[in-house]
């Protein structure tokens, strides 16, 4: 950070905002409550300044705003920031442990992304919150039918192959105000389906007009949800140092414990974000078995390693594939060799 910009932790919320900040010229620590209406007005007349928040509810919109005006925004990881609350936890204390943890070496600062950027982040969270209460309608409808003896394959094929014969057949022994709720239920989840695959459209839409996700969804085992997701959440690729940061960050890389000089590597340390972790793990799946699109590394991997130890391995070279395609602008190649610098 530099010496001549004011470090300013802010402890946001929904009405009220906590600062702190530590006056260069006279060395006085100040503590100010701002309600939500007066927050812009004291930055707006402020000179250029490092504002730290906690990546919650409501900072990257807070983020952009503060740019807007000349000052330079960095969200902190909550988890980064609680390691420096000390006595009791209030609004004054956050804004101080948020102003001491954006002055420590080494913490990384979560990406601030555009609006755009965050359209399609709200996409993929509104599909996959249709997808999880799709699966428990249909999870909800397998055990009420298993309760008359109907069970129903694992798969949504033969749920709505087998369905309607086991209805038919529930007819005669059951209340027809079950038949008929039993019915609904099934409509809603068809509808759920509808709703699913009306945002993927709009993905799809964005896709084909994003130059960056049309390249990285040329790799093998990205599709258009990884492409989509992968773009929105990573913010600006500058970001991050290498690819292996990028993979880092996305929790693909085995976890270290050390002591003594000594460092143990366990399993993959599953930071960053889950939903991007776990499209790369299901395309890298995917495509280990697609044998006949499998990388001859990625085929050797799996001979003398664990299936899941192979896919964990593909879906870090996928993560590293996208940020060196983003970072230099370039086009995927297969047959690509890269070189030392």
């Amino acid at each position: 950070m530099s010496s001549i910009a004011t470090i300013v932790g802010v402890d946001i919320a929904k009405n009220v905002f906590q600062l702190h900040w530590v006056e260069p010229s006279t060395g006085e620590i100040v503590n100010l409550r701002l309600k939500r209406a007066k927050f812009l007005d004291h930055f707006s007349n402020r000179r250029p300044c490092f504002v730290g928040m906690e990546a919650c509810g409501g900072s990257q919109h807070w983020a952009r705003r503060l740019i807007a005006l000349g000052h330079r925004a960095v969200l902190l990881p909550a988890k980064q920031v609680k390691a420096f609350v000390h006595g009791n936890k209030n609004d004054a204390a956050d804004a101080r442990a948020i102003w001491t943890a954006m002055q420590q070496p080494g913490v990384k600062a979560v990406a601030i992304k555009t609006e755009g950027q965050q359209a399609i982040l709200a996409l993929h969270r509104m599909r996959q919150q249709l997808v999880k209460f799709r699966t428990a309608q249909i999870n909800a409808l397998r055990g009420l039918l298993t309760e008359y003896g109907e069970v129903m394959p694992k798969q949504r094929a033969g749920l709505n192959k087998h369905l309607p014969d086991a209805l038919a057949r529930l007819c005669d022994r059951l209340p027809g105000m079950l038949i008929e709720t039993l019915r609904d239920q099934y409509a809603r989840i068809r509808g759920l389906d509808v709703q699913v695959r009306e945002i993927e459209s709009r993905l799809k839409q964005w896709l084909r007009q994003d130059d960056a996700c049309l390249r990285i969804s040329e790799i093998p085992g990205v599709g258009m949800l990884t492409a989509t997701a992968a773009i929105a959440t990573m913010g600006n690729v500058q970001a991050f140092k290498s690819a292996r940061e990028f993979s880092a960050w996305l929790g693909l890389v085995p976890r270290q414990v050390g002591t003594g000089g000594r460092v143990q590597l366990l399993g993959i340390s599953k930071r960053g974000d889950t939903y991007v972790r776990t499209l790369l793990i299901h395309g890298a799946r995917s495509l280990l078995f697609r044998q006949s699109e499998t990388p001859t590394w990625a085929a050797k991997i799996a001979q003398r390693r664990p299936f899941n130890v192979a896919v964990v391995a593909i879906a870090n070279k996928i993560a590293r594939t996208i940020w060196a395609l983003l970072a230099h602008a370039r086009r995927y190649r297969s047959d690509y060799a890269s070189q030392i610098a």
